[in-house]
């Protein structure tokens, strides 16, 4: 889906050219833009990170999370039409599991850049305390 070609860096139109979102119509673009809609609310991540470990149902998710049953389940079904999680019943109970392992990829992902993110912003914290103990 994302093109891993290098380019120089001061070839922005080389870069878009060669960047496969670029290519995307508006209506795909909606779509992808949904889908990381979906994985913007932090309740709806705890959810799938509690799918982790493997198949739930509504109550070990419910004691898992320590969100309420109502919301629980609105968060389920917006998973659910994303296509992140699957529903499989079983007997009186309906267990969830995730479809798409690859959203923990994309998490890691996120994780490990907010990760160097963060690490700059503390050395330019400290850089600004090493100057205010100059001043």
């Amino acid at each position: 889906m994302f093109s891993t070609t290098t380019v120089p860096a001061n070839s922005k139109l080389s870069q878009l050219d060669d960047c496969a979102i670029a290519q995307l119509s508006p209506a795909a673009l909606g779509l992808m833009a949904s889908f990381f809609k979906v994985l913007s609310e932090a309740s709806r991540l705890q959810i799938v990170c509690v799918l982790q470990t493997g198949s739930k149902n509504v109550t070990e998710i419910i004691e898992a999370t320590g969100l309420g049953q109502a919301n629980v389940s609105k968060h389920l079904k917006m998973l659910t039409q994303a296509g992140i999680v699957s529903r499989q019943p079983q007997g009186v109970s309906v267990y969830y599991q995730i479809a798409n392992p690859f959203v923990f990829d994309l998490c890691k992902l996120v994780c490990d850049a907010l990760s160097v993110q963060f690490e700059q912003q503390s050395q330019h914290l400290e850089q600004l305390g090493v100057l205010q103990q100059v001043n």
